[in-house]
């Protein structure tokens, strides 16, 4: 058995799976690959015009098999370290063994690292020597890659993207510098061990890239470079971290999906490029014809960003500023369209131009503008940060979507109200309705928010706005008391995926409990089984809020159907098709924890939390929500729920006070925990299976007299 055998965040095998996608990913939001793959991929790299618009193939250099002599008696070993952001390959006969490490530094964000360790189990008299087959070759059929003069005795290739994504627009440069590989690597007769490190600095320029190369070789002759790329990934998970007591099978997951979504982000630390966003297949993937081609959309927004948010506003920041940063892109496509403001792209890359490769979807599934301005408006609710909409350009993304919708809905003299029509909502099985609930809500949301938005800057804005904000028709049958998906919906019709469900979360949108199950079980029963992997997460919150725990968790079940072994990877289809290291079904996936087993709700005024604990959970702790600039952790037992405050706010005005929702009484956070006894309460008539906790709490800024 492998030495980390009960480490629930380290995933270790004796063999490899069948299909290579599914092998584990290295990265930290510059640069990253599938182990044992062909290339790398560069943030914000990508070749080919508009709808022929991929990640770049960069050449991979750690792309290094390792071959010994007495090869079929060795044990061989394949483990990803999630909290070391580490890939490791051993092989080990009688006598020796040999140790592969593969890694995109944490902070030192322009290198790879390879490195190769011999050791001799007892000294010898006999040399042992590896052979290494490396698969390197110096080109890409996306980048004209040139061979230019060795830098201290590297190789150093560069070139430029082949197609810009845009017509005139510059190509983009990628310069690398790698260290040879020899053709095998020997541990001399009585020498115990011995590590060879070889570097890889990738960057848009030469003057850095070789910057980087010499910076990680003065860490590996100083023996920093793993050690300083290990405490970078320790200082990540005590910053924030989900894990859970008495389930492997959820903890395994949910140590899995963090360390995919974080290793496809930017440190917290600032950096010296400008990040462009999180994919479905992460930055590992995305090449062309595969994984979404590392295009950008609502994913990002709705499956992705409320994790990032509630563990690390500062890099939630970042993703917005990218929406900041194409709003012209924005407006032109608005004006194309014959609309007023801005209309983000379906998908997107750098230039924040349409670039799916299928003109209906950018045309009508036009609810990716209000999944970009609910982020912006969940960001401002957990953190006040009005600077952000006064000087970095958060105000103009949200006044410029509810300029877009001010001119977008139609009104309908009939049943006076205002349609929005020729939509493509998120069940795709559709592609031109009338009235998408989930696009009403939507556009609802997004110009009440920008309203608000004016009030905070002291910025008229006309009154149309809440006008029609208000006369918005969102679908609603009173006979059968559920929301039809959208005008002319027949109950009965098959829905691709999660839709009229992400009204009651992430949406928020008010109805009453049995409204809100009334439209869980309608779609729940015609949601298509072999739908994308994140639906059935929103299913299971849905069920949560209502403390119908046995019906959430066979929703959640269906999960784990997704999560390929040995190393955690969701497939986008319970069949292995789709997209891969699908961070979309991941992000769903751990919503459900986060914000299912907590009913943790971040609101215009407080955080709301209402827990409900399964069974075969312990102990669920959850550690690092951040809100108005504290951050809190929560645990919650068989016994009890605790509430403790881990970081003050330095700002006084920014103290928290705990309200329990049904008493009213309040206890001031500063520092102490606060914990309540939990009481055992019967669920759908079994008696203790599931912990439904009599604490409905608000956490909420404390007034300062």
């Amino acid at each position: 058995m492998s030495e980390y055998e009960d480490d629930p965040a380290v995933f270790s095998s004796d063999t490899l799976p069948s299909d290579l996608r599914f092998m584990a990913t290295v990265g930290n939001g510059y640069i990253g690959t599938r182990i044992y793959a062909n290339v790398m991929h560069i943030n914000g790299v990508y070749n080919g015009e508009r709808e022929d618009c991929c990640r770049a193939d960069v050449p991979s250099t750690v792309n290094v098999r390792l071959i010994i002599t007495d090869d079929s008696t060795a044990k061989k070993t394949f483990t990803l370290n999630t909290r070391t952001g580490t890939f490791y390959t051993t092989i080990e006969t009688k006598d020796f063994k040999v140790t592969q490490q593969i890694f995109a530094h944490r902070n030192r964000v322009h290198l790879m690292v390879l490195t190769i360790t011999l050791e001799g189990k007892t000294i010898s008299k006999d040399q042992f020597t590896v052979e290494i087959n490396s698969l390197f070759v110096p080109h890409s059929q996306n980048i004209n890659f040139v061979k230019g003069p060795d830098f201290i005795g590297a190789m150093y290739i560069h070139g430029e993207t082949l197609i810009p994504e845009v017509k005139g627009a510059a190509r983009q440069s990628v310069h690398m510098i790698s260290m040879p590989l020899p053709e095998s690597l020997t541990l001399l007769p009585n020498e115990q061990s011995r590590s060879w490190t070889f570097l890889t600095a990738v960057a848009n320029t030469e003057e850095q890239a070789k910057e980087c190369f010499v910076e990680g070789q003065t860490l590996v002759q100083s023996n920093q470079l793993f050690s300083s790329h290990v405490l970078a990934w320790a200082a990540v998970w005590k910053q924030s971290c989900i894990s859970v007591r008495g389930c492997r099978r959820l903890n395994q997951s949910l140590h899995g999906c963090l360390y995919y979504i974080l290793s496809a982000l930017p440190p917290v630390e600032p950096t010296n490029f400008q990040y462009i966003g999180l994919s479905p297949g992460g930055l590992s993937n995305g090449g062309n014809g595969e994984d979404y081609f590392g295009h950008i959309f609502w994913d990002q927004e709705i499956w992705l960003y409320p994790v990032v948010l509630a563990f690390y506003p500062e890099l939630a920041g970042i993703l917005l500023k990218n929406r900041i940063r194409t709003l012209p892109a924005s407006k032109i496509i608005a004006v194309q369209q014959g609309y007023l403001g801005a209309k983000y792209p379906w998908e997107s890359a750098v230039t924040g131009f349409e670039v799916c490769n299928e003109d209906i979807y950018g045309l009508r599934e036009i609810h990716i503008n209000n999944d970009i301005s609910f982020a912006f408006q969940q960001y401002f609710y957990l953190t006040q940060d009005l600077e952000f909409f006064q000087k970095e350009g958060g105000w103009d993304v949200v006044c410029s979507i509810a300029q877009f919708w001010s001119s977008r809905v139609t009104w309908n003299p009939s049943e006076m109200c205002y349609d929005i029509k020729g939509v493509m909502p998120p069940d795709e099985y559709q592609s031109n309705v009338t009235n998408s609930v989930f696009t009403a809500v939507g556009a609802k949301y997004s110009l009440q928010f920008a309203t608000e938005m004016a009030s905070h800057l002291q910025i008229e804005v006309p009154s149309e706005w809440m006008k029609i904000a208000e006369k918005i028709k969102v679908p609603f049958d009173p006979e059968k008391q559920y929301h039809p998906e959208f005008d002319g919906y027949k109950p009965g019709e098959v829905v691709k995926q999660a839709d009229v469900v992400l009204l009651g979360y992430p949406l928020m949108y008010p109805m009453s409990p049995q409204v809100r199950e009334n439209d869980l079980v309608m779609y729940e029963a015609v949601t298509d089984p072999e739908g994308p992997a994140m639906t059935w997460s929103m299913f299971a919150i849905g069920w949560l809020e209502l403390k119908n725990a046995t019906q959430a968790q066979k929703q959640l079940n269906k999960c784990y159907s997704n999560i390929q072994d040995p190393f955690k990877v969701w497939s986008e289809n319970a069949d292995g098709s789709g997209a891969v290291n699908f961070l979309t079904g991941m992000g769903g996936f751990l919503q459900t924890v986060l914000f299912g087993y907590t009913g943790f709700r971040i609101t215009k005024n407080c955080l709301l939390f209402d827990p409900i604990l399964p069974e075969d959970i312990d102990e669920l702790q959850i550690i690092g929500i951040n809100y108005l600039g504290n951050v809190l952790q929560l645990q919650l037992s068989k016994e009890q729920a605790t509430v403790s405050l881990t970081r003050c706010c330095e700002v006084q005005h920014m103290a928290l006070e705990i309200v329990l929702q049904d008493s009213g009484k309040t206890f001031v956070l500063n520092g102490a925990s606060f914990s309540r006894l939990s009481k055992a309460i019967m669920l759908g008539g079994l008696s203790g299976k599931y912990k439904n906790y009599n604490l409905k709490v608000i956490v909420k800024r404390m007034i300062i007299i």
